[in-house]
């Protein structure tokens, strides 16, 4: 699930406004070109030619961030020349130094923010006012401004050159993790965004996550069209993830198509927000889906429909980071942010990848499949089809009651940690180890994984635990979440230095959950002898990235909108989303289903809380499918710590060292023909 939670670096300055703060918000530098010239200049007569790269691209980056709040530019001046570290030894202490307190104020800064919204994240009874509050808080309020007030932004600026996207692809091949750990410094001051905006993004961002965490619908409370209820008393679903896995477990089961269709228009009202008011996150009412009736004690009432709630949390993110697009010159808009800078991959090669496969003949081919196999044609829904998996002819029941009985509660599945990390074929040590540096938690969402920010702290595992124990759907995303948990582990304490702590991007760290996911049943002791099994998984994944494509291509559409039409209404935002994303289905899965304008593409909840955090699953799940190829005749758990220890390259190096290839669609193409082939 919600991945952003394991914060890049610089994202972990979410700063509140100051007098000061406030009075430089709109200056710009005072430093001009001449300056900048004579400095260049004066440096490289110094220091020699050799120095004449870093010399430029420290003095311009330092220059382009100083304001006249921070001195004249005859300070600027001094500032520059007393400053600018040429001996070698010396910069390397400084980085040194840089890397410890960085990592002391990183980690303990994350400490408070995760417990804080301890209340919010965790199962721990009723959130009152005065947890949101908290939640919204962010503990480094000042951090960043008072690091420009003491020149230590300014120091890194000038000594440690910021690299574009492009150099570090072309240059990056020859960098060692010290090389690699300076071009990461040098990104981490580049913009200077008045600390008021920060706070605003991390309130908007509080009150989604508050919003998504609690929209549960009562499964038991739906009704037929026979006035009949068709899930267990008490079943409560979170929106969309919850509802799309109860969607999953029906197939096989008695009953399931029922059930199966009587969600698919739970997702339908919640996209068109004429689900009524009444029956979010409240077990009081009953109510039919099929025909939008809502009822108590058996007597038909007039519902409220929810309206625009879920787009107006949308178009406030998009307002709120909008308003920080002027601060960053050379990424001027949230998409670029997201693509150039956090993936490092542009938009334009994502989309066309995504676009590739999802007009795949093959994709074709699988439908007709699955059709087959079902009996029947295929309904919107049927993109959640889960009968390749093994474990599809396993009742839902039996695997309840295995997770239930073994992990009643989150202490349990803590103390069971070294044993799965053992069933992959780590050592009993390391093992113990990276078990150590995670903690479980019972989560009030879905589930998360939190990433620690520094050595000494464990990241976090959350997920849902019931009453009377972890159900397989909650144990099924702790396993996932556990993936996220290992690679965090090995990518925080077995890098070069810290500053590449971490991966290239979030999509790297889906690609071990997704592996460590396909797993969960090996972990139960469930043999699967099925000898079509690898063919059944390639055409798992393959199937399931359809889905994800789609959703990822309907994210990205609304995004380009929304910076197309930045004064809309949130009214009119929804009629953005319910257009495009019929246009993406009509395009890519009318065809395959026999129905168009289908906006089911627009369910789920990332869209809303989680700004273009969507395409890390497609993305994931094809770095996971190559790294799935590269293992199979290696040892899982040498290469995962080989490869997660690479740290935070950009993904074309990262790719390079770790499987010797680049992200393709062409490697699961090949796979999915031969599975067809043999299914045949």
């Amino acid at each position: 699930m919600k991945k952003f939670i394991a914060i890049l670096l610089p994202a972990l300055f979410m700063l509140a406004c100051s007098p000061a703060a406030e009075k430089a918000e709109d200056e710009t530098s005072p430093i001009g070109q001449a300056s900048v010239e004579k400095l260049i200049s004066q440096l490289t007569e110094k220091h020699g030619a050799d120095l004449q790269f870093r010399i430029e691209r420290g003095v311009s980056q330092a220059a382009s961030l100083w304001r006249e709040s921070d001195g004249s530019i005859e300070e600027f001046e001094t500032f520059v020349l007393e400053n600018f570290i040429a001996d070698q030894t010396e910069l390397d202490m400084v980085f040194d130094r840089l890397a410890n307190n960085f990592e002391f104020l990183y980690g303990y800064s994350n400490r408070i923010t995760l417990e804080l919204n301890r209340q919010i994240h965790e199962d721990r009874g009723p959130i009152h006012k005065i947890d949101q509050i908290f939640g919204a808080y962010s503990p480094t309020a000042h951090v960043q401004d008072d690091f420009y007030k003491n020149k230590i932004a300014f120091i890194v600026a000038l000594n440690f050159p910021y690299y574009t996207l492009d150099e570090k692809n072309e240059w990056g091949g020859d960098w060692n993790g010290r090389q690699w750990g300076y071009a990461r410094l040098g990104e981490v001051f580049t913009a200077r965004v008045p600390p008021r905006l920060l706070q605003e993004m991390n309130q908007v961002y509080s009150e989604g996550r508050l919003y998504i965490s609690e929209y549960n619908i009562f499964a038991g409370q739906l009704l037929n069209n026979e006035g009949e209820k068709r899930f267990p008393e008490g079943m409560k679903l979170l929106a969309h993830w919850n509802i799309r896995d109860e969607i999953k477990s029906n197939y096989g089961q008695e009953g399931g198509l029922e059930k199966q269709e009587l969600l698919y228009n739970v997702m339908l009202h919640i996209i068109n927000q004429d689900i009524p008011k009444q029956v979010i996150n409240k077990s009081d009412y009953q109510w039919n889906p099929f025909t939008n009736e809502l009822f108590q004690d058996g007597q038909p009432i007039n519902g409220e429909p929810e309206d625009l709630k879920r787009y107006e949390i949308l178009l406030a993110n998009f307002k709120a980071l909008q308003n920080v697009d002027p601060y960053y010159p050379n990424l001027d808009t949230y998409i670029k942010r997201r693509f150039d800078a956090d993936m490092e991959i542009s938009l334009e090669e994502v989309d066309g990848l995504f676009r590739e496969y999802a007009a795949s003949p093959q994709l074709r081919q699988v439908g007709k499949m699955v059709s087959e196999r079902l009996g029947r044609p295929l309904r919107p829904f049927d993109l959640w089809y889960d009968g390749f998996k093994a474990r599809s002819s396993i009742s839902e029941e039996e695997l309840d009651r295995i997770t239930k009985r073994l992990y009643p509660t989150a202490e349990a599945m803590d103390r069971d940690l070294p044993r799965i990390l053992r069933e992959v074929g780590f050592n009993a040590p390391l093992a113990d180890f990276i078990a150590s540096k995670v903690d479980v938690d019972p989560a009030r969402g879905s589930g998360h994984a939190w990433r620690a920010s520094m050595r000494e702290m464990p990241s976090h595992l959350r997920t849902r635990i019931g009453p009377d124990g972890m159900d397989y759907k909650g144990y099924n995303i702790a396993i996932h979440e556990f993936g996220h948990n290992v690679e965090q582990t090995i990518s925080v304490q077995m890098v070069d230095n810290y500053f590449v702590n971490g991966i290239p991007n979030t999509a790297f760290t889906e690609a071990l959950a997704f592996m460590f996911q396909a797993r969960d049943l090996d972990f139960l002791g469930i043999k699967q002898n099925d000898p079509m099994k690898d063919h059944l998984d390639v055409l798992d994944v393959f199937w399931n990235n359809y889905e994800m494509m789609g959703v990822s291509l309907v994210d990205m559409a609304v995004w380009k909108w929304l910076y197309d039409n930045p004064n809309a209404t949130a009214a009119q935002l929804k009629e953005a989303v319910l257009r495009i994303s019929k246009e993406i289905w009509n395009e890519y899965y009318a065809d395959v289903f026999g129905e168009t304008d289908i906006p089911l593409l627009a369910i789920y909840s990332h869209m809303i809380q989680s700004p273009l955090y969507l395409m890390n699953y497609p993305y994931g799940r094809l770095i996971m499918f190559q790294l799935e190829d590269y293992y199979r005749s290696k040892d899982f758990a040498e290469e995962t710590l080989r490869i997660f220890s690479l740290g935070k390259l950009t993904p074309r190096h990262w790719m390079e060292r770790a499987v010797g290839q680049q992200i393709s669609n062409q490697p699961i193409f090949a796979a999915v023909e031969k599975a067809i082939e043999a299914m045949e």
